[in-house]
């Protein structure tokens, strides 16, 4: 099996490429990158690993990416929120193609809301009559030292339309085992959606709290309304995209449910993930 992984100088896909050279596979692991050269010698751990140009902005990419491809490992980059003009093109491709598997990396929630961009893409793979693995997460840890962290560095605070709605938690170093699960051994997930969800159900000023206790730190957590958080995050030149991607990743939970706690990763390896306080840990020093 021949495995194309896209996003794959991303927080994720960096993740599954450092736990995949771990892995005795006899098949190839291509990772699709925008510049072949740039990751090479940026990236020269990887050797063994296959490198192949490709860009969800550059359809003309497509066809020489997914030559002799099983499998691709389908992320989202997170600035990409207009699936018919980006994404919609690759599926296109893929089910020409025919003979091609698809995991997505989907996220908690996304059947219950069509405007999610994830759920669009799970629709996209349906309609198109591919063999998929829907891996739903929940809400990445991780999110606390990229996206949210020029915030908590410069300011030390954290500004979301999130109020006290509950998320769910988990580090990406288990999603990637979940991933690589599924990579290795499709045909026993074929055609299911899988959630991939920690052991806890916290939202952000219980987060923030532990961050502060464990660190004896002072951020601040700061809610506000969706309109505010537009204006504040428009002043900072955020793309209109991005800012609309983290709006419904953080203000839906508001008029959701509390996440429900899947034991997914626990079926499969019998332990349980990791846990905020682990992450918070093992992150100190940023956080001070």
């Amino acid at each position: 099996m021949n495995i194309l992984l896209t996003g794959a100088t991303g927080n994720i896909g960096l993740e599954v490429l450092n736990q995949f050279i771990l892995q005795p596979y006899s098949g190839k692991i291509i990772a699709g990158v925008r510049d072949v050269v740039k990751a090479r010698s940026k990236y020269s751990e990887f050797e063994n690993i296959e490198l192949r140009k490709f860009d969800f902005e550059d359809t003309e990419t497509f066809d020489s990416a997914l030559v002799n491809i099983d499998i691709v490992f389908l992320l989202r980059p997170p600035q990409i929120s207009n699936i018919q003009k980006y994404i919609e093109p690759l599926i296109n491709k893929i089910a020409a193609i025919g003979n091609i598997k698809v995991v997505l990396l989907s996220v908690q929630g996304a059947e219950k809301s069509s405007i999610i961009p994830h759920r669009k893409i799970e629709l996209l793979i349906l309609k198109n009559k591919i063999d998929y693995i829907f891996l739903r997460p929940s809400y990445f840890m991780q999110n606390l030292t990229t996206t949210l962290f020029p915030e908590i560095q410069h300011k030390k605070t954290i500004t979301l339309p999130s109020g006290d709605a509950k998320f769910n938690w988990i580090d990406i170093s288990d999603i990637a085992k979940v991933v690589i699960e599924c990579l290795l051994n499709f045909n026993k997930y074929n055609n299911k959606e899988l959630v991939i969800s920690g052991t806890q159900n916290l939202n952000f000023e219980e987060v923030v709290d532990l961050i502060n206790k464990i660190t004896n730190g002072t951020i601040l957590y700061r809610p506000v309304n969706p309109i505010r958080y537009f204006i504040e995050k428009k002043k900072e030149e955020y793309k209109i995209g991005m800012i609309f991607v983290m709006l419904v990743l953080h203000y839906l939970p508001k008029v959701q449910p509390e996440p429900e706690i899947i034991n997914t990763f626990y079926e499969m390896f019998g332990k349980e993930p990791k846990t905020i306080e682990e992450f918070i840990q093992n992150n100190s020093k940023k956080f001070t």
